[in-house]
């Protein structure tokens, strides 16, 4: 697939968030670098790290308990008899051959747009969990971003509400804007994980989500996680 510019107002949009100064305080209190005794780091701070993470070699192409917990951290639950189809049923099976087709060792920013296109695995993946009874798009896509931190952004209300709903997609916006101007926004998200002293197991992407939720709940917008 050829790269498609992206929308001005959408890098704008997200780009404040970036470059707020505010970013690196709220991304150490996100994740509980150097708080004061008795405080508590938000729960979506093991999202990515929880039992080794969801793209760990040996369990990256299938869906775990311990990937259907760390959704949780996030204030969503995947259905029961959802989950019990994910972990012991055909569902599960349908998943672990998308997955399988889906990039683990690459950075959104470094992959083809096609990766995150519409009919892509990745794609078919996020429909198929979206079409569960009591699964929306918000759980889809956490469960995704946990299996492939790296490549899938986490997308709920909080960020939509922040930078909108993008044509085509969310992800391919995402995308675009990364690599724009020779990847600018990427290398800002970087240093921003350095500056708020996170480690390099956090993807960039969670980086830029963790900003901008953080960032536009400060604003007033206040939605569930």
């Amino acid at each position: 697939m050829s790269f498609v510019g992206p929308s001005k107002p959408f890098v704008e949009r997200l780009g404040a968030f970036i470059v707020d100064p505010q970013a690196a305080v709220d991304l150490r209190s996100y994740f509980g670098i150097g708080m004061l005794p008795g405080a508590v780091p938000f729960t979506g701070s093991r999202f990515e790290h929880l039992a080794g993470g969801g793209d760990r070699p040996g369990i990256a192409d299938r869906v775990t308990a311990e990937d259907l917990v760390a959704v949780q951290t996030l204030s969503v639950t995947v259905p029961a008899p959802v989950a019990l189809d994910i972990l012991e049923g055909p569902l599960g099976a349908q998943l672990s051959g998308l997955l399988h087709a889906i990039p683990r060792d690459i950075d959104m920013v470094d992959a083809d747009a096609g990766v995150v296109a519409d009919g892509s695995p990745a794609d078919q993946a996020w429909h198929l969990l979206c079409a569960q009874y009591g699964v929306d798009w918000v759980i889809a896509g956490k469960l995704l971003a946990r299996k492939r931190p790296r490549l899938l952004p986490v997308y709920d209300k909080v960020v939509r509400c922040a930078l909108g709903r993008p044509r085509p997609s969310f992800w391919l916006a995402l995308h675009a804007a990364l690599r724009a101007d020779d990847r600018a926004l990427h290398r800002q998200l970087l240093t921003l994980r350095q500056t708020a002293g996170l480690p390099e197991t956090v993807s960039a992407l969670r980086v830029c989500d963790v900003a901008v939720w953080m960032g536009h709940r400060a604003e007033g917008h206040a939605c569930p996680r």
